[in-house]
């Protein structure tokens, strides 16, 4: 019985390589296919949340819309008026979109 399972493995020879090459194959398409448009998007909201300007209008992480009153650079916060006379003071790093081009496409 061993002899016959040795014979096998022995007949495969570079049944190694083909799976070498298969799981590289894997790995690139799972990059451009997950990892890598993610990095393009975290990259551009990125760079929205360091173009922030006063008047600018927003959405934060926690789905509420206003808009950017202060950017205190010092401490990452960011002022946003989600009503006439109403302030919320929010982390920069939970802005991420611009509520204008959030409008819903008819």
């Amino acid at each position: 019985m061993t002899t016959l399972v040795l014979a096998a493995q022995a007949a495969q020879g570079g049944g190694g390589m083909g799976l070498l090459i298969m799981m590289v194959a894997i790995f690139v398409i799972m990059w451009f296919m997950m990892i890598r448009p993610q990095q393009k998007k975290q990259k551009k909201i990125r760079s929205f949340q360091n173009s922030l300007q006063d008047g600018t209008s927003v959405v934060t992480g926690g789905g509420i819309y206003g808009t950017v009153k202060h950017i205190d650079l010092t401490t990452n916060k960011v002022d946003v008026e989600i009503a006439r006379g109403v302030v919320i003071t929010v982390d920069k790093n939970y802005v991420f979109a611009d509520a204008t081009s959030q409008a819903p496409q008819s």
